[in-house]
C-alpha cells in the first residue's frame, strides 16, 4: 500500500477563491478522516496561483497541498493530467479524486467514495452525488450519447422521448448506489489501476465529453463506473465556463462544446456513424425548433445550436481529421504526456 490514499486534482481557471473554498472543505474531511489525503491544484495560467498560494500559506496547507502553475492553458483534461502526473510522482496514491474548484465536500464525501471502492474490486470509478449551492438535490448521473440520443434531444416530444427513454443521456437517480456510463468530473474517485491501464485524460478535449470518454474508456478496460448518492458534494456548476449555471439563460454554446462531440461520437463510434448521427441530430433540432417557435416557445432553444451543429460537423469534410486524431494521455509511471491511443 502507498503513504498516500488519496490525491483530490483540482483544476482552476478564474476561479481562485472558489478554490480555496473547496480546499478548506477538503480540510475538514481530513481532519475527521483516516485516510492520508493530498491536494493538486492545478492553475491553468489564469492568474490564480498568487492568491491560491497566499491562503496556502496563511492557512499553514504546505504539507498537503501542492500548487503548480501548467505551462499553457490546455483546458480541463490537460489540467488533471497535469495533476495525475504529480499524483504518480508522490507515490502514486490508491485514488484519484477529481474535483472542480466550484465544490465543497460535504461531510465524509471522500471516505464514503474509497470505502465503497474497497469494497467493490471491479469498479474502477466512483462518482458523487450533487447537491445546488441552496441544498436543492441534484441527483443526475449519464449515460452514454448515441444516435437515438441525438434524436431525443432534438425532438424533445413526449411521445418521442417515452419511446426513446433507454437512451435518454441524463437520468435522474435515485437514493442507492448503482452501475452508470458516466458520472461528472466534478467529483470523481478514479481507482489508481484505472489510470495505469488506460492513461489519462485525452487531450483533445479541450473542455466537455472528456470524463464520457474516460468512463467509456474505462468501461472498455474492464472497469464499472457507479454513482455513490451517500457521498454528497455541494456543486456550483458553470462559474469557470458559464455555460452549464443551472437556471441561467440559455446561451449559446462555445465551439469547443461541439468539437468535443464531435471527437467524442467519431473515436467512440467511427465516421460512418458520427456522420449518421450529425444527419438525424439536425433533422431532430430542425424539427425540434419548428416545433417550439409554432408553440411561441423559441426562446427554450439553444441559440444557432443547428447553424454551430453544422459547422463542426463531420459531414464537412475539414472537420473529419480533427475528429479523429491521436488521444493525448499520460503516462502514470513516469507522470510525462504522451500519446495513449483507447
Amino acid at each position: 500500500m502507498t503513504a498516500l490514499d488519496v490525491v483530490v486534482a483540482i483544476v482552476t481557471y478564474k476561479s481562485a477563491d472558489l478554490a480555496v473554498a473547496c480546499i478548506r472543505s477538503i480540510e475538514v474531511e481530513r481532519a475527521a478522516s483516516k485516510l492520508a489525503i493530498s491536494v493538486v491544484v492545478v492553475d491553468n495560467v489564469s492568474g490564480d496561483a498568487a492568491v491560491i498560494g497566499q491562503a496556502i500559506a496563511n492557512n499553514h496547507w504546505g504539507s498537503w497541498v501542492k500548487l503548480v502553475v501548467a505551462p499553457r492553458n490546455g483546458g480541463f483534461a490537460y489540467g488533471n493530467n497535469v495533476a495525475i502526473g504529480e499524483a504518480a510522482r508522490m507515490g502514486p496514491p490508491r485514488y484519484c479524486h477529481l474535483l472542480n474548484p466550484d465544490t465543497e465536500l460535504r461531510s465524509g464525501a471522500i471516505d464514503t467514495l474509497v470505502s465503497f471502492l474497497d469494497q467493490n474490486a471491479t469498479v474502477g470509478i466512483a462518482g458523487s452525488s450533487f447537491e445546488n449551492l441552496d441544498g436543492s438535490d441534484w441527483p443526475i448521473a449519464f449515460r452514454f450519447p448515441t444516435l437515438l440520443s441525438e434524436v431525443e434531444s432534438g425532438l424533445q416530444t413526449g411521445m418521442v422521448s417515452g419511446i426513446l427513454s433507454r437512451w435518454v443521456v441524463a437520468q435522474q437517480m435515485g437514493k442507492s448506489a448503482e452501475p452508470i456510463d458516466w458520472v461528472p468530473g466534478a467529483s470523481m474517485m478514479v481507482r489508481w489501476q484505472v489510470i495505469e491501464k488506460i492513461g489519462g485524460l485525452d487531450e483533445n478535449y479541450f473542455l466537455y465529453f472528456e470524463e464520457t470518454d474516460f468512463c467509456r474508456r474505462s468501461s472498455q478496460a474492464g472497469f464499472q463506473t457507479w454513482y455513490v448518492p451517500a457521498s454528497r458534494v455541494m456543486h456550483i456548476a458553470g462559474q469557470s465556463t458559464k455555460v452549464t449555471e443551472r437556471d441561467a439563460k440559455i446561451k449559446r454554446l462555445p465551439a469547443y462544446w461541439f468539437e468535443s462531440r464531435r471527437r467524442f461520437f467519431a473515436t467512440t463510434y467511427g465516421l460512418s456513424y458520427a456522420m449518421a448521427t450529425d444527419l438525424a441530430a439536425l433533422a431532430a433540432h430542425g424539427v425540434g425548433l419548428l416545433k417550439r417557435l409554432l408553440l411561441g416557445r423559441g426562446h427554450e432553444a439553444v441559440p444557432y445550436f443547428i447553424r454551430d451543429l453544422w459547422t463542426y460537423s463531420v459531414l464537412r469534410p475539414g472537420n473529419r481529421r480533427a475528429a479523429i486524431k491521436d488521444n493525448v494521455g499520460i503516462d502514470s509511471a513516469a507522470g510525462n504526456v504522451r500519446v495513449s491511443n483507447g
